[in-house]
């Protein structure tokens, strides 16, 4: 947009409102010059918007900065959750969670997951995993090209994919009709992100569900979200048995330890390759 603006290709002198979605997450990241910049090739005369799931008290002073006469409209603030999204947590080794998602989609087949992980590298080796069981799924993260992710979100959108594994900023803004499960495989780092997440289902007057993995290495960061929550998060107890019933039972169980071997031969080489 900048580009076009500098080329005269593009006027923004008849705006008259300007539209900050996500706007705690993308002050968050720095874009606050980019805001500042824009700004002056728009109007002083305009209204200004900003919509967030969550902001902070750090957020809401840059965000005041920029505009005048601001008021805050702020809804349900004591519980950041909708009604309508049911959410758990299930204590679950970092090792273990693969088979656990595989449960999932197993016993929701026709249903809409959403799957979210903290890396990029994290939500590949989860799509790998997934195929060893021998389940369809993509993914959606930075180092994928525009027209990829454009095509992956068609398809997601479409219900021609079922399962789509995403990282925080990629799902950003994510508005897809019927997600009925969101899985958080990874823990967020922050409350903020887990209430985004977490409300990429039950959208509108839909119900939702959301189920979040927590290993052990994990537990410090729970307690951090529900302190911003200011009560739990409902358990799912799992029986020793259940847990071990739930990793026998999966179909990647059997792991093609060669497979497993190729592969990693296959990476040190890569690593090899890129160090010449």
């Amino acid at each position: 947009m900048f580009d076009l603006v500098s080329q005269g290709a593009l006027s923004l002198k008849r705006v008259e409102i300007l539209v900050l979605d996500e706007a705690d997450h993308m002050l968050d990241l720095g874009f606050i010059k980019d805001i500042q910049d824009l700004m002056k090739h728009l109007p002083k005369k305009r209204q200004t918007l900003f919509f967030s799931a969550t902001i902070n008290e750090k957020i809401k002073k840059l965000a005041y900065s920029l505009v005048t006469n601001a008021i805050r409209i702020q809804i349900s603030p004591k519980d950041p959750v909708a009604k309508n999204i049911a959410h758990a947590v299930a204590f679950i080794e970092m090792d273990d969670k693969r088979f656990f998602l595989e449960k999932v989609v197993r016993n929701n087949i026709d249903k809409k997951i959403l799957v979210f992980v903290r890396t990029k590298v994290r939500a590949e080796r989860v799509k790998k995993a997934m195929e060893r069981a021998e389940i369809i799924t993509d993914t959606i993260h930075s180092d994928k090209t525009h027209d990829a992710r454009e095509l992956t979100m068609r398809r997601f959108r479409n219900d021609e994919l079922k399962i789509l594994i995403a990282t925080d900023v990629s799902a950003r803004g994510i508005d897809i009709p019927n997600v009925e499960y969101v899985i958080n495989y990874d823990l967020p780092e922050s409350l903020e992100n887990y209430v985004h997440r977490v409300g990429r289902t039950g959208r509108g007057s839909q119900k939702g569900q959301a189920i979040s993995f927590c290993s052990t290495e994990e537990k410090p960061i729970l307690q951090t979200i529900e302190a911003g929550l200011e009560k739990p998060i409902q358990r799912i107890e799992l029986s020793k048995t259940d847990y071990q019933y739930t990793i026998d039972s999966s179909e990647a169980k059997e792991e093609n330890w060669k497979q497993l071997l190729k592969e990693a031969e296959v990476h040190h080489e890569a690593r090899k390759k890129k160090k010449r």
